[in-house]
């Protein structure tokens, strides 16, 4: 089924929370990023990423293949006191001058590439001795929590739907970055409730791979109506508790 989150961007944008504040002091303390440092974010999407890091003092350039969703970033980045500058390009062929960037990052999204090709290509941007920087940001289906139920009930309007119980750490990007030739190699992860509004996590999942990105509208509307009833019995507590995981893996040129 074709994924396309361009149709989201509204609620990508609106409902989708970013990376936490705390993932990026200890991006910071761990010296993963500097402040001054040239980033490229590939996959930006709506530019929570990059635009965090351009909050801390770097130079970012974000890079998609959805026009829609980067629109919805440079509008957020006004809004925030940001600037960054977007390109349109794949993330395992940018176009861009090798050498150009301290860090490559990708943020939620480096299961989207062809993971070989897009670390060959990160090695190609990066300055010696610059990082490559994987991120994700992944909801967790515990037992009883809302996430779980949702899970399930995406499962029953989009049986195709892979992206069920992914969760942090993933043991392959770690095998990605080192058969590229990538060393130093560290990671950290850790766990935190993100509160959402019933509107806010309709949103949400609205903005997922598995309904609005992969359904048809009315399908989408066939779902969240499944979707809000579910949430008023079953979780009345406004806002909710949705459990999720931060999860960084970085490694040297």
């Amino acid at each position: 089924m074709a994924i396309d989150f361009g149709k989201t961007a509204g609620d990508y944008a609106k409902h989708r929370a970013g990376f936490p504040k705390r993932f990026f002091e200890r991006l910071l303390v761990a010296g993963i990023v500097t402040r001054g440092d040239r980033v490229l974010d590939l996959g930006t999407g709506t530019g929570t990423l990059a635009r965090g890091l351009a909050l801390t003092g770097c130079t970012v350039t974000g890079l998609d293949l959805a026009v829609p969703l980067m629109n919805e970033a440079a509008r957020l980045d006004r809004e925030a006191g940001v600037t960054v500058r977007y390109v349109e390009a794949k993330a395992e062929e940018t176009g861009l001058q090798a050498g150009s960037f301290e860090v490559v990052a990708a943020g939620q999204c480096w299961h989207w590439f062809d993971r070989p090709r897009a670390a060959a290509e990160a090695q190609r941007l990066l300055v010696p001795g610059g990082r490559l920087l994987i991120a994700a940001f992944d909801w967790l289906a515990l037992p009883g929590s809302v996430v779980a139920a949702t899970e399930a009930l995406i499962l029953k309007h989009n049986p195709t739907w892979a992206g069920a119980g992914m969760r942090a750490p993933y043991p392959q990007y770690y095998d990605d970055i080192a058969e590229r030739g990538f060393r130093d190699i560290e990671s950290f992860t850790f766990d935190l409730d993100v509160p959402y509004s019933h509107e806010a996590w309709l949103g949400r999942i609205r903005a997922s791979a598995g309904i609005g990105a992969a359904l048809s509208g009315d399908a989408v509307r066939r779902f969240d109506d499944e979707h809000a009833e579910m949430l008023r019995h079953r979780f009345p507590q406004d806002p909710l508790p949705a459990p999720h995981r931060v999860f960084a893996l970085w490694g040297r040129r």
